[in-house]
């Protein structure tokens, strides 16, 4: 197998193609089969977490860590939890009790494919997974503490958990961009954030270095979510792999719904300027830069 160092750095889509691969390797060696008792949950979990995707969070983990001089041993266990923590974000994301969507990556929800009861479970089995991986698997155990540190803060309600409570209390509220912001920046970008900064804790960056990092991935996943709710407006079900217009029809608030389409276009693509602005020092091969306008350029 190619080694990931290899990859033409400024390759964006290649890039993500090719850490996709790799971390599916490490979760497959991981996730347990159905052939392990209770055999039914362990498909529910092998259904989400190797569901095909982009995989764009491990490759930040990947990419930033390999900008900071980290080798690839060291990036399997941190891309490989944080892409454990967004399969179990999106099983329960889309339960009945939260956004009750039917289609997800292209094929059935979790909860559709086997039940409510299964998913919620699942998810929770993917959320403790995540966190038995990064303990077990990380090769530096100096590194386990901080790395562990970083991704609970990212879930928990200081991040991703809190986003989604956040976007749930502002359905059918006032069209408020500070709320839009404040929710995109712990639903979606906190675990954006957390794989660029989990890559530099691999690398051992310095403080400039991790600071700079983390203001690449907050831009970077303002980026990413306008750029979604963007496509959510504009295309398709085939497109996406999932439903689309749901946000508008339970009022959710939205960055074109506050700002309009065209508004929306233009702070996406100013938001991964500023992404690459910022990274720009340590992205000597150009691939962050590259994937920030990945991300903002993006029709799926």
């Amino acid at each position: 197998m190619q080694r990931q160092n290899d990859a033409p750095r400024a390759d964006a889509p290649g890039f993500v193609a090719l850490s996709a691969r790799r971390i599916d390797a490490v979760l497959e060696r991981w996730l347990p089969t159905a052939a392990d008792v209770p055999g039914r949950i362990h498909a529910s979990m092998r259904w989400s977490a190797l569901a095909p995707g982009k995989r764009l969070r491990p490759s930040l983990v990947y990419a930033t860590g390999q900008a900071l001089g980290a080798d690839d041993a060291l990036l399997d266990a941190p891309a490989a939890a944080l892409e454990l923590i967004h399969a179990f974000s999106l099983v329960h994301d889309d339960l009945p009790a939260m956004d009750d969507d039917d289609l997800r990556r292209g094929r059935p929800t979790n909860h559709r494919q086997f039940d409510e009861a299964t998913a919620i479970l699942a998810g929770d089995a993917l959320c403790c997974l995540a966190f038995e991986l990064l303990a077990r698997e990380m090769p530096a155990g100096d590194l386990v503490q901080p790395l562990i540190a970083a991704l609970g803060e990212a879930t928990g309600t200081r991040g991703m958990i809190g986003g989604q409570v956040l976007d749930l209390l502002a359905e059918n509220g006032p069209k408020d961009l500070e709320v839009v912001r404040a929710i995109h920046l712990r639903k979606t970008g906190a675990l954006i954030r957390a794989a660029c900064c989990m890559g530099a804790i691999a690398a051992r960056a310095d403080r400039s270095a991790l600071a700079a990092v983390t203001r690449y991935g907050e831009h970077l996943g303002l980026a990413f979510q306008i750029t979604d709710d963007i496509l959510d407006e504009t295309s398709t079900a085939e497109q996406l792999g999932k439903a689309t217009r749901k946000d508008m029809e339970r009022g959710k608030l939205t960055w074109p719904a506050v700002v309009g389409l065209e508004a929306a276009r233009r702070d996406a693509h100013q938001c991964a300027d500023e992404a690459r602005r910022v990274i720009a020092p340590y992205d000597g091969g150009g691939l962050l830069g590259a994937l920030a306008d990945w991300v903002s350029g993006r029709d799926h």
